[in-house]
């Protein structure tokens, strides 16, 4: 068996467990409780407030979506998917060859959007979601002549010219819009493969996540965060919106950049600087997934991959700068473009915490007993991390450095006020990083964090009506 392949399962003897210095079940049920209180005090004030004069624009708060309990096709099939990965996900992630545990990773997190997706049938959970008259497929037909249309985008975003774009169009750089112009180039054009590209490479980056832990904190804790990313909440907004898409590709970017910096990979610099770049003009927000990024140099002690990252990275703005789109001309006009809409009337007093309650529920509460073990950890992370002098962090102090800077990058997006709600959707480029936390959880207990993540999923899924 290969090398790579190996199943490295046992930790090593000098290793101490994962967790090791952050112990105490009871602080993790604890951390649990208080993010379950979160979301529960979310719901009641966002209620209050709705009902008083309506300027929370959402009728589920945190969450954008409306109180719908139902059942559909896809709810055995979620069902099955979830039990499967409770019973069978930590045994099988310990014990798997690594390249196939890569490949089960991903089918399974395939299965599992799909499932979620399938509750609302195909036509309603899939097709049709992109196609809505907020959505980029609305305006395929304007990009006959894409660079004129590039030329004159910044045109139409704002609210007031004829022909503004749509909701998403306007809120995104044109990469994204892009992206749905050349599938329906190539003769995969409509809603369905659109979703099922979305999905597809949405799950994919589960395994980008997987590749980067085990590149910089170890195979072992990436073993342990497998059925977690696997069995993710959040999998309820990758299936089916386009920021399941731009989350893969940002990770990835951190992914290759992982790779390169272990294994002084030239062209996995160059690859992971060309997927931060596309990752820029995909979303505005995007460009903090530079943290993470920043972050892998720190951890890996060198920079080596910065010279080939960065002249990949800038190709991508120099090509749109020289079709005719310029983004720091864009971006103001997105500000202006964001504050016409519900953007300018949803009271940041709540959805600066609000946005937190509903992060809580798309990463589960898994997530947030690994997320107390990791805030645990940092004061000692981070002064080994700036010392000069210290060696290269150990694996769970690479880890927690990894978790906090997407964490530090979630904040940064929620301070800026402008990610007030939708962010269960919006935010899941970072959410894929707060995930390998549940590595920290001990070994004992897994199945029963794992059940909590899916029940969040499924509750949420099966409650309401999200519109994505």
């Amino acid at each position: 068996m290969k090398t790579e392949e190996r199943s490295e399962s046992s930790r090593p003897a000098d290793e101490p467990a994962a967790g090791a210095g952050r112990a105490g079940h009871r602080p993790d049920l604890v951390a649990a409780g208080v993010g379950a209180l979160l979301v529960a005090v979310a719901c009641g004030v966002g209620w209050a407030w709705q009902s008083a004069d309506g300027r929370l624009q959402a009728q589920w708060p945190p969450l954008l979506a409306s109180w719908h309990p139902h059942v559909g096709p896809g709810t055995p099939a979620a069902l099955t998917v979830a039990a499967a990965v409770v019973a069978y996900g930590p045994a099988l992630a310990d014990r798997l060859p690594w390249r196939r545990l890569l490949l089960t990773a991903w089918a399974t997190a395939l299965a599992w959007i799909f499932s979620l997706a399938l509750i609302e049938g195909w036509y309603r959970g899939v097709a049709r979601r992109l196609t809505t008259k907020h959505e980029y497929l609305r305006v395929i037909d304007r990009f006959d002549d894409i660079p004129a249309a590039l030329r004159g985008f910044t045109d139409h975003i704002v609210v007031g010219p004829p022909g503004n774009w749509p909701a998403h169009v306007a809120g995104h750089p044109p990469g994204a819009t892009l992206t749905f112009v050349w599938l329906d180039r190539i003769g995969l054009g409509g809603g369905a493969w659109a979703g099922v590209f979305c999905i597809v490479l949405g799950a994919s980056g589960v395994a980008a996540v997987l590749i980067a832990v085990r590149a910089l904190a170890g195979e072992h804790l990436a073993r342990r965060a497998a059925p977690f990313l696997a069995l993710v909440p959040f999998a309820v907004w990758t299936g089916t919106s386009a920021d399941g898409y731009f989350a893969a590709v940002a990770a990835w970017s951190i992914a290759l950049l992982a790779v390169a910096a272990t294994r002084r990979s030239v062209p996995a610099a160059c690859a992971s600087g060309l997927l931060f770049g596309w990752t820029c003009y995909l979303s505005y927000g995007l460009p903090l997934i530079a943290l993470p990024l920043a972050t892998v140099l720190l951890v890996t002690r060198t920079t080596r991959p910065v010279l080939p990252f960065l002249a990949a990275a800038l190709t991508v703005p120099l090509a749109f700068t020289l079709t005719g789109f310029a983004w720091w001309e864009a971006y103001p006009l997105l500000v202006e473009r964001y504050y016409q809409g519900a953007g300018g009337v949803r009271p940041y007093a709540y959805w600066v915490w609000g946005n937190l309650a509903a992060t809580t529920l798309a990463v589960g509460l898994a997530t947030a007993a690994g997320l107390r073990r990791t805030l645990t950890g940092t004061p000692s992370a981070a002064l080994g991390a700036l010392h000069p002098r210290r060696p290269a962090p150990t694996t769970e102090t690479a880890l927690t450095l990894l978790v906090l800077s997407a964490l530090l990058a979630l904040l940064a997006a929620d301070l800026s006020g402008m990610s007030k709600a939708e962010t269960e959707r919006i935010w899941q480029p970072f959410y894929f990083w707060l995930l390998p936390a549940t590595a920290l959880l001990p070994v004992r207990g897994r199945r029963g964090w794992l059940a909590s993540q899916a029940v969040v999923a499924l509750l949420v899924n099966h409650l309401v009506w999200t519109g994505w």
